[in-house]
């Protein structure tokens, strides 16, 4: 058997309509998303600080980062060469764990407590272990996703296999920082200094926001040079462009990090 034979066929991207799956996922991020914008009217009406661990800004920005990941996720994954159950399977998991974690978010978002790192009651340490078992499916879900972009080339227009290649290697770096941040903070909170535990995670949020979005980013601009009438060599200098100034972004991010932790 040949090796173009063995590999998963691409999925009919737009060929017969959405999966069952993905309008599930879209529809999902779609309510996250307003979940999300909805908490920025709570926040503009009810004020409050903007800043630190008990704010109607963890649920605005959660809401927002997980919807607009989840629905880019599903369609930078019809590029991959992955069996369609497999990433059904992946897709559904994903959506339902970022459901989990907006919701225990928002939830302690309106008892006005904090949601990471809490351990003052019961029911605060099952939301706060819940929300770290949630980080650790996202990390299997979206390593997976990477382990496939990497394993066989993705399909799309010129540019889209650099484009997804690139975004989810900077992804495991938005993985590997919010661990980071829940292992430092955990290891302040169960010594006795939960304030500091929370300000400890400071220097890594702007790493950890950079790096995750990248792979939104980059397939976004590898599918808006294809609708374009350049040449194909202008187009891939672009993408390489965009490439090394995404990870410079992502290197500054993490200097200052380690500059400040």
């Amino acid at each position: 058997m040949s090796t173009a034979a063995a590999l998963p066929p691409l999925p009919p991207e737009r060929r017969s309509g959405m999966r069952p799956v993905e309008r599930l996922c879209h529809a999902t991020g779609a309510l996250l998303v307003l979940s999300g914008l909805a908490h920025l009217v709570v926040f503009l009406v009810d004020g409050g600080p903007w800043d630190g661990p008990v704010s109607w800004r963890k649920p605005f920005t959660f809401g927002l980062s997980f919807g607009v990941t989840l629905i880019a996720l599903t369609w930078v994954t019809s590029y991959l060469r992955v069996g369609a159950r497999l990433r059904a399977v992946l897709l559904a998991v994903f959506a339902a764990d970022c459901v989990v974690e907006v919701a225990g978010i928002t939830l302690q978002a309106w008892r006005r407590v904090p949601s990471h790192l809490n351990t003052e009651t019961p029911f605060d340490t099952a939301v706060a272990m819940m929300l770290a078992l949630g980080g650790a499916v996202l990390v299997v879900v979206l390593s997976a996703f990477a382990a496939a972009a990497f394993r066989h080339r993705p399909g799309g227009p010129l540019g889209m296999a650099l484009a997804l290649r690139s975004g989810f290697a900077i992804l495991i770096v938005a993985l590997l920082s919010g661990a980071a941040m829940i292992a430092r903070g955990t290891a302040l909170s169960r010594t006795g200094h939960p304030q500091a535990a929370y300000h400890s995670t400071a220097p890594l949020k702007p790493l950890h926001g950079v790096s995750l979005h990248a792979v939104l980013v980059l397939p976004a601009l590898a599918w808006l040079l294809s609708r374009t009438s350049w040449r194909e060599a202008t187009r891939q200098r672009v993408m390489y462009a965009a490439v090394g100034g995404y990870a410079a972004a992502v290197l500054g991010a993490g200097v200052w990090a380690a500059w400040s932790w």
